[in-house]
């Protein structure tokens, strides 16, 4: 057994390929160094061999079967050891893949990133995968080398941390920039504009080692779902107050929201809309109409917008109605309301 063993290592030596538990890697190493004249090396179709010494490429061969000799293949010279009579050479050959890559898979944390909607500090992930392509394998075989890190494993270890640390920082900063309210961005609003950006951000680190980054998929940025609830919360609470005139407005309809909660729960011509809100803002929204309507004495002249409200009659027209819709106001306080403002157009 052990002889056949023998025979076999000894047939193996006599033909160098890429190993078959290896044919989805972009960079495969061949083990051994010491390479015999004559020996045949098979290249596949989508990738090439290089054959590299003291971190230098001295040569490369194309897709096909050679016999390593140098009679046709002259660059093996200067590889060849004189203490074996010219019948070894020594030098690292890689095989190194030239299609596309895809589906290799990254993630991590960006950290708190201010959402500018509500102020809120929020902690985001991002997380996808990409396809690569090595566009010139000389520059990725010594940047790997000088690098130490010569086997695919180490290799992907390397670029992903790379696209990772693009991606963070070009998310983070773009985020930051445009103001972009933290629940679009998650729910995928600006995805197609955020890889352009990323693509073109991880150009430059990655040229310089021969390596293309073809396309971005699955590319999303999250936050945690209790993070996204308060979110939406505050968002909700924002758009209310926008719709009561300021947050001014909005602050005293909070300070009223113990009045207001008696009222729809003790009775009144509009507890069914007010209870329908669910939220303080709106019954204090809700009761600071209807004390508007109570108070007002019979005069002729009909009462203006506030000091400093700078708002048209059309738009507060408008703002009423979305009132009415959303629940605040109700039917009868909506007329009185409209036909007010009515007046003044």
């Amino acid at each position: 057994m052990g002889i056949f063993d023998s025979i076999k290592g000894e047939a193996k030596r006599n033909f160098i390929a890429r190993a078959d538990e290896a044919k989805g890697e972009i960079v495969y190493k061949y083990p051994e160094k010491n390479v015999r004249m004559m020996t045949q090396l098979t290249v596949d179709a989508d990738e090439v061999a290089l054959f590299v010494k003291d971190g230098k490429v001295e040569g490369k061969l194309g897709p096909g079967r050679h016999s390593l000799d140098t009679s046709n293949i002259p660059f093996l010279g200067k590889l060849i050891e004189g203490f074996t009579g010219g019948n070894m050479f020594m030098a690292e050959i890689f095989f190194v893949s030239t299609r596309e890559h895809t589906g290799v898979k990254f993630g991590g944390p960006i950290g708190d990133v201010r959402d500018p909607e509500t102020g809120l500090g929020i902690g985001t992930m991002v997380y996808g995968d990409f396809s690569i392509r090595v566009t010139e394998p000389e520059k990725l075989v010594v940047g790997l080398v000088g690098m130490g890190r010569a086997s695919n494993e180490e290799f992907l270890g390397w670029f992903k941390g790379q696209v990772l640390k693009v991606t963070r920082d070009r998310t983070a900063e773009m985020l930051v920039k445009k103001k972009w309210p933290l629940l679009d961005v998650t729910s995928g609003a600006y995805l197609e504009e955020m890889e352009v950006e990323i693509l073109a951000g991880l150009k430059p680190h990655v040229d310089s080692y021969g390596l293309t980054i073809v396309r971005m998929g699955n590319f999303h940025v999250s936050i945690k779902p209790e993070d996204e609830a308060t979110l939406k919360k505050l968002s909700k609470d924002v758009a209310y107050s926008r719709l009561a005139g300021g947050f001014q407005q909005y602050a005293q309809g909070q300070a009223m929201l113990g009045a207001s909660e008696g009222m729809a729960k003790g009775g009144g011509g509009s507890d069914g809309a007010l209870q329908g809100m669910g939220m303080g803002m709106g019954f204090g929204m809700a009761q600071q109409f209807a004390n508007q309507q109570q108070q007002r004495p019979p005069q002729p002249a009909e009462t203006a917008a506030p000091a400093g409200d700078t708002r048209s009659p059309a738009q507060r027209l408008k703002e009423i109605k979305e009132l009415k819709d959303a629940g605040v106001l109700s039917d009868e306080e909506y007329s009185a309301k409209r036909a007010e403002l009515m007046k003044l157009l």
